[in-house]
């Protein structure tokens, strides 16, 4: 099959590689149909390549249409589209049953002790296979797998996999007080995502902050309030209690995560962990890495006293500076992780419907064939040609 595979720092390439193959009797093998490029695979493509081998698989937004199913697998058949959520969870275990997919304590990687296994996300998260590739293995096939109504296009429901369970999540963290503000910094696909969601569950205030002018004229068009960091700068938290009666946002999601612009000291650590030996910057990464900052730090001048800050931007440092002093004087409430997607999907279905209330049939900037990946993945990074989001087709 074809997939695009990691090979190096800003290096990915579309390659001919071996069919994926049932290895137990409750995996899937599903052909995919539709995989979009996700902000946090621009971790991998620049910051994360020390827990990546040449050869890895990327991708973890895929759906479509189960090929094969083991000889344990009831509740599919082939022919069944399905959405693949970007955590592999059992659905079974103790965090399953909380609601804490993100936790799966089936999938959890002790070496690197972290969390659930993700598809297509390093070593820390399983080096599983990812989905951005003609084929896919999807292990619990009964829990894992959303399936979905033949007859709507891909895009109505592609984005179960990881963009509307991420963005619901951020504003359900988010707790906005009824009648209360909410800022999003960063309108990348899950940042104006968060927005329209946030709109629809009834949060009148919300303020969109970006520096790209694609993505500003875009939630604007939506009905969002937004703010050129460009243009306000240091001014910006400021200007946001001007219009919050001198206290500061409610709440605030930061959907910008570890490469927020700015810091150029951490930007520089970054780049040069990235050029250290394998084993020597994965130690470096997981003892003494640090993130660009802006973003978060940023989100905590924002919020007013007692607010509430989101994180569903991905950060990965181990030493990050954090203002705990403000932190703990503002009294400010944190809350973040991996979205649990089974978590919202009994609450997103419903909306994706003919009226498509949230615009997921119209989201996709960009749709390209996987053969256009690697470009795909430069322009994403660049945030030329007016790119949002790409969808790939592998077919």
């Amino acid at each position: 099959m074809r997939a695009l595979t990691w090979q190096g720092r800003k290096d990915v390439r579309v390659d001919t590689v071996p069919d994926p193959q049932i290895q137990d009797p409750t995996d899937v093998i599903v052909r995919v149909t539709s995989s979009g490029i996700c902000g946090s695979d621009l971790h991998l493509y620049e910051v994360l390549g020390p827990f990546l081998d040449a050869g890895d698989i990327l991708g973890h937004e895929p759906m479509g249409i189960v090929e094969a199913t083991g000889s344990e697998v009831t509740s599919l058949a082939p022919g069944d589209r399905v959405v693949v959520p970007f955590n592999v969870s059992c659905g079974e275990c103790y965090m399953c049953g909380q609601g804490l997919h993100s936790q799966c304590e089936t999938t959890q990687v002790h070496d690197h002790d972290k969390g659930a296994s993700l598809f297509g996300y390093t070593k820390l998260y399983g080096q599983v296979p990812g989905g951005q590739a003609q084929f896919l293995r999807v292990p619990f096939g009964d829990q894992l797998p959303v399936k979905i109504p033949d007859g709507p296009p891909d895009q109505r429901f592609l984005y179960l996999s990881d963009v509307l369970p991420t963005a619901w999540q951020a504003v359900e963290y988010a707790d906005v007080p009824p009648g209360g503000t909410l800022v999003v910094l960063g309108l990348g696909p899950i940042g104006e995502m968060a927005c329209r969601i946030a709109r629809h569950r009834g949060v009148e205030n919300v303020i969109g902050v970006d520096l790209v002018p694609e993505r500003l004229a875009r939630a604007r068009q939506h009905g969002i309030r937004v703010y050129d960091l460009g243009e306000y700068g240091d001014d910006l938290a400021d200007a946001i209690r001007d219009v919050t009666d001198g206290r500061g946002a409610d709440s605030v999601i930061d959907a910008v995560g570890m490469e927020a612009h700015g810091a150029p000291l951490a930007k520089a650590a970054q780049w040069a962990t990235g050029l250290l030996p394998d084993a020597l910057a994965q130690r470096l990464m997981e003892k003494a890495g640090v993130d660009r900052l802006g973003a978060l730090h940023l989100a905590i001048d924002i919020v007013r006293r007692g607010g509430t800050v989101s994180l569903s931007g991905v950060y990965g440092g181990m030493a990050d500076p954090m203002p705990m002093l403000t932190l703990f004087d503002k009294q400010i409430q944190l809350r973040m992780g991996q979205a649990n997607v089974h978590r919202w999907v009994d609450d997103i279905l419903p909306l994706l419907t003919d009226e498509d209330p949230l615009g997921v049939d119209t989201f996709a900037t960009h749709t390209l064939p996987l053969e256009q990946a690697p470009a795909a993945y430069e322009t994403f990074q660049a945030k030329r040609d007016g790119m949002i989001k790409a969808v790939l087709e592998p077919w």
